[in-house]
């Protein structure tokens, strides 16, 4: 684990609320220069404490507005089926993140679609059909009551 002192943890949590923060915003609310804030955030890269940039969209007006977690078990925990459950997984665009889990499941899967329809032939027809599927347990998102991409930072 990477050390960080007071002012890591205060840009990295300003670039968390907002990455399009420009170097002088950021260094003038640190009371800082720009050179040492610029340097800094190059080093969280190359460390990769910073894994990238990214927009966060809003899915509703982009059409996808249900939100399902899927449980899904394989027909065994076999090492190899693990490997292409995962790898097939990876290639749905509507599976938005992909858990192996330890419990009465083996993946815990967050998809995004536009309706019920679109979800019932996303199951039916692609996850149904993955690899090694046994059983899929769908749980319907009603209303959203926390989302967030802010990872806390341990204070000293």
């Amino acid at each position: 684990m990477i050390q960080l002192d007071a002012i890591d943890k205060r840009i990295l949590e300003a670039l968390q609320s907002d990455a399009k923060l420009n170097i002088k915003e950021l260094a003038d609310s640190l009371h800082m220069t720009k050179t040492p804030v610029y340097e800094r955030i190059k080093r969280y890269e190359k460390e990769g404490i910073i894994e990238k940039y990214v927009a966060i969209l809003d899915r509703e007006q982009l059409g996808s507005s249900m939100v399902i977690f899927c449980s899904v078990s394989l027909e065994s925990q076999k090492l190899e089926q693990i490997k292409k459950f995962s790898c097939a997984v990876e290639e749905i665009p509507e599976v938005l993140e992909c858990y192996l889990m330890g419990g009465a499941n083996d993946f815990l899967l967050k998809v995004v679609v536009e309706d019920l329809n679109a979800y019932h032939r996303l199951s039916s027809g692609i996850l149904a059909a993955l690899p090694y599927v046994s059983q899929i347990k769908s749980s319907f998102v009603l209303n959203e009551i926390k989302r967030s991409t802010v990872y806390p930072i341990a204070k000293d």
